[in-house]
C-alpha cells in the first residue's frame, strides 16, 4: 500500500512544503513554490560588517567542494583561515585587483599568519577590505593601512529561469542556461546594502498553510487506501 503512486507523490509534496517552512527564516532565501513567495522581501539591521543584502534577482557566486559554480542568494558571510566563506561554507568568488579571472578572495597570507589583519568588511560597491596594522621602522610609529582583496562578483540569469536546489541555501541553472556576472554598482547591478541581513523571500504563515493542506491531503489518501484493503480484504472473505 505505501508503494502506491499517489502516496509517494503527496509525500514528496509534504517534503518540499516542509523545506519551504524551514527556510522560512533564512536570509534571502527562496521558496520551491511560487504560492509562498514574498514578492519584495526587506532587510534588517546587523553589526555584522561582513553581513549584506543583495540587489533584487542577484546571486553571490560560490564554489562547492568539487570546485563547480553555485549560487547563493543569502549575504551573511565570514572569514576562515583567511578565506571569505558563505553561510554554508563555501568560498565567495570575486576578482582580486590585477585579475580578469574569477577567484576565491582571500586576506594576504602574511597578513594572516602575522595576525596584522583587522575591520574586514564588504562594501557598497561589493570591494572586500580590511586594515593593516603596520610599523614604520624609521619613525618607530604605528601605521594602519586599508588593503583591498578584491571585489565580490554577482550573478543573475535571463527572466524566468528557475534554478535548481544545490543543497540547503545553494541553486544551479538549468542546463544550457549560463549566469551572466558582474560587480555591485556597475555592469547592470545595484549596490550591495552593507550591515544588513536580507529577509526570506519566504511568507511563513502561507508556507505552514500549505504544509498543512498537504498533511491533510497525504491523511485523505491513506484513508481512501486504508478503507480500499479492507473492502478487499472482505470481499476475499466472502469469497472464502
Amino acid at each position: 500500500m505505501f508503494l502506491n503512486p499517489a502516496l509517494t507523490s503527496a509525500l514528496d509534496r509534504i517534503t518540499e512544503r516542509a523545506s519551504d517552512v524551514r527556510r522560512a527564516f533564512d536570509p534571502g532565501a527562496l521558496p520551491q513554490h511560487d504560492d509562498v513567495a514574498v514578492a519584495r522581501a526587506g532587510s534588517d539591521f546587523t553589526l555584522d560588517p561582513l553581513s549584506v543584502a543583495l540587489p533584487d534577482r542577484s546571486y553571490l557566486v560560490t564554489a562547492d567542494a568539487r570546485g563547480n559554480f553555485c549560487y547563493s542568494r543569502n549575504g551573511s558571510m565570514h572569514v576562515r583561515d583567511g578565506r571569505l566563506l558563505d553561510a554554508q561554507g563555501n568560498p565567495v568568488l570575486g576578482w582580486r585587483y590585477g585579475s580578469a579571472a574569477l577567484s576565491e578572495l582571500q586576506i594576504d597570507p602574511v597578513d594572516e599568519a602575522l595576525g596584522r589583519a583587522d575591520g574586514m568588511a564588504v562594501e557598497p560597491d561589493g570591494s572586500v577590505a580590511y586594515t593593516r596594522t603596520a610599523i614604520d621602522p624609521r619613525a618607530g610609529q604605528r601605521e594602519l593601512q586599508r588593503v583591498v582583496v578584491g571585489r565580490i562578483a554577482l550573478a543573475r540569469f535571463p527572466a524566468a529561469t528557475r534554478l535548481q536546489p544545490a543543497g540547503a541555501e545553494h541553486f544551479v541553472p538549468p542546463e544550457g542556461v549560463i549566469a551572466y556576472t558582474g560587480k555591485a554598482g556597475s555592469d547592470g547591478f545595484g549596490l550591495l546594502q552593507p550591515m544588513r541581513r536580507a529577509h526570506s523571500n519566504i511568507d511563513i504563515d502561507e508556507s505552514l498553510d500549505r504544509l498543512k493542506a498537504a498533511y491533510t491531503a497525504f491523511d485523505a489518501l491513506t484513508a481512501a487506501e486504508m478503507a480500499k484493503y479492507h473492502l478487499g480484504k472482505t470481499a476475499m472473505d466472502l469469497v472464502k
